[in-house]
């Protein structure tokens, strides 16, 4: 009751934060006044199908006269973000219509490289005032309500009529709008959206070209002929010009700046997700309850009859798991590994725990890109301190001696692991020519602060947990192991694993959804307080469920619960490498072997990660569990 109390509590003030959108903005709001100049920036190209980001100008786009990088954080590099300037330029409030950028010639390279990202459906990012570019689109199912797709396509395919020739055609006109709100007082604006609507447009001159002083016949400010529709495209050929235009609006908003990424945040169907959670929530509270019921109530009727047979002396023999207390903490197999796999769990715990504590409280805001990805990597270092403690903890308590072994092993196992593979995704995208590649400067960071603060942290942990006594077994351990009798079916360690898993995985695997979604098909996420809630149920369920496990297999009389009791909530690790499988088959549209490649290695990290921290979970919860209950009954 006490634990359902405390997430109804977190339920009231978690669910309320991304309805309210509650967040901090992470950056000063930007005053304009009239005429003030508005510098849009352009970020990478991204696909869906490819999931390859290339920067703006791999493309044959108009470029400014220097093209200048902004600087960018760990987090964006490692997400493929290139955000520089571009030829776009507003003055605030003062619409502008078919503005000229440039003209290009379009040779076989222009025209192969165009076709291709048309084909895979390649989205141009542009920023304005740290907001991304959106494309507002109309809902079939409701009127008057629309949803916002991150960027503009490059172009289309499509076919004049009458012909059955499938051609590419490119977005060459943008019609931005730019909405603002105005404080009325100071006659100062700042600004709160910034949307698009492409067109593909064949424009038309009269006389010799005379760069943006040409007057266009297909679109002109003079004769306030403006684009429309797309009626006549502008198809991607060899030896054909291709001329850029845009225009700009100015409307006036309600939205307050502090509210401004509500909209870019509410892109997916809330009352889904709202249902979904609760569900969830609901039936994991179900079953926790029960579980935790019916372990109380049967534990509390063993202790009392063993206490109660030693009180009145009866010669009878033991029976249950009170027989196997001899045994119960004799040394595991491998226990070197085991000791390595907690202490990276507790590492993946700590981060989590510190990185949605400041999520729910608005701290990483998704105007600060890369914010989330700097600050889990940053908390993965720091954390190596906790994870040399506990599992130099454990070391000891498994009468180990060599502390730096066990350090050494827990600062690379699971780091040099991922690492490899990251390294092997990136050689591949490097192959493609992506900007998604991490460059050799970042590379040689990310391996610094590796070597250089997460080992040393390790080390240091490790020597305070080892300097630490030992932790005393409630009951000594025989010299000679018992036999383990033969186990029911239900009892084969592989089967119980498999079964352990499931309860957790359908604990997070609604959110996992809108996880994988947000990642692979490029929108926000930002539903912080249900996913820490869900992480607070994640907790509940792998230590309920191993508990429960562990609690059935002591009283079969076998004794080995230290790996079992790791593997019984590690296993949810299988389900959600499955689920992610099942999900690139039904929800992603991705062709390439490349991007299957990466997709699969990215999700096969994000699995290993899984693994270690619901394992350590598992661990733990039977851990305290086995030295409750038998520390709490007489044993002569």
């Amino acid at each position: 009751m006490a634990f359902s109390l405390v997430v109804a509590l977190a339920a009231l003030c978690l669910f309320a934060a991304p309805a309210a959108g509650f967040y901090l903005p992470g950056v000063a709001p930007n005053d304009f006044d009239k005429k003030d100049p508005l510098l849009v920036k352009v970020n990478k190209l991204t696909s869906i199908k490819t999931q390859l980001p290339y920067s703006y100008y791999s493309l044959p786009f108009c470029k400014p006269e220097t093209i200048i990088d902004s600087a960018e954080n760990l987090g964006e590099v490692l997400r493929g973000d290139r955000i520089e300037n571009s030829p776009y330029t507003f003055e605030m409030r003062e619409p502008q219509m078919c503005q000229i950028v440039c003209k290009i010639s379009v040779g076989e390279k222009e025209a192969k490289v165009l076709k291709e990202k048309i084909e895979d459906e390649y989205r141009v990012n542009m920023i304005l005032d740290n907001l991304p570019l959106v494309v507002p689109i109309q809902r079939v199912d409701q009127e008057g309500a629309y949803f916002y797709q991150h960027g503009f396509h490059v172009g289309a395919k499509g076919q004049y009529s009458g012909s059955k020739d499938e051609k590419s055609f490119i977005h060459n006109h943008l019609s931005f709008t730019v909405k603002y709100h105005r404080d009325a007082q100071r006659d100062v604006s700042r600004i709160v959206a910034f949307e698009v609507k492409p067109y593909s447009v064949k424009h038309e001159y009269e006389g010799q070209w005379n760069d943006k002083k040409t007057r266009l016949t297909t679109c002109d400010p003079h004769a306030k002929r403006i684009i429309t529709s797309s009626d006549s495209p502008q198809e991607v050929e060899v030896g054909k010009d291709i001329i850029f235009t845009y225009d700009v609006d100015f409307k006036e908003s309600d939205i307050k700046w502090a509210s401004r990424w509500d909209t870019y945040l509410l892109m997916t169907d809330d009352q889904i997700h709202w249902f979904s959670i609760v569900n969830s929530l609901m039936i994991v509270l179900f079953l926790s309850g029960m579980v935790a019921m019916i372990m109380l109530r049967t534990l509390y009727r063993d202790i009392s009859k063993y206490n109660q047979l030693e009180t009145q002396e009866e010669a009878q023999e033991e029976t249950g798991w009170k027989l196997v207390h001899g045994d119960v903490f004799r040394l595991p197999s491998n226990s070197d590994w085991l000791c390595v796999y907690v202490g990276t769990g507790v590492q993946f715990f700590g981060m989590l725990l510190v990185t949605m504590v400041f999520a729910v409280l608005g701290f990483l805001s998704p105007s600060n890109r890369g914010g989330l990805m700097t600050a889990m990597l940053l908390l993965w270092v720091f954390m190596g301190l906790l994870a040399g403690y506990s599992s130099s903890r454990l070391y000891k308590l498994f009468k180990g001696s060599e502390w730096k072994n066990i350090a050494l092993r827990t600062a690379f196992t699971f780091p040099g692991s991922a690492f490899a593979i990251f390294f092997f995704l990136n050689a591949l995208i490097w192959g493609q020519k992506s900007s998604g590649a991490v460059p050799f400067t970042t590379m040689f960071a990310l391996v610094l602060l590796w070597f250089g603060i997460s080992v040393p942290l390790v080390f240091v942990g490790s020597f305070l947990g080892f300097k630490k006594p030992a932790i005393e077994d409630p009951v000594k351990t025989n010299k000679i192991p018992r036999q383990i009798p033969e186990q029911a079916w239900y009892m084969n360690p592989i089967f119980s694993i498999l079964i352990g898993g499931i309860l957790p995985f359908g604990a997070v695997f609604i959110e996992l959804f809108f996880i994988l979604t947000s990642i692979w098909l490029h929108q926000f996420y930002y539903i912080f307080g249900f996913l820490f809630l869900v992480f607070l149920i994640l907790i509940v369920t792998c230590a309920e469920i191993s508990i429960v496990l562990c609690y059935f297999q002591l009283c079969s009389e076998d004794y080995l619960w230290w790996w079992r009791s790791y593997l019984t909530s590690g296993s949810s690790a299988i389900y959600l490498f499955l689920y992610a499988t099942f999900y690139f088959f039904t929800k992603l549209e991705i062709t390439k072997f490349v991007s299957a490649v990466l997709y699969f290695g990215y999700m096969l990290i994000a699995s290993y990660a899984f693994f270690a921290l619901t394992g350590t979970i598992g661990f733990y919860a039977c851990f305290l569990f086995t030295r409750l209950i038998y520390s709490s009954v007489k044993i002569e």
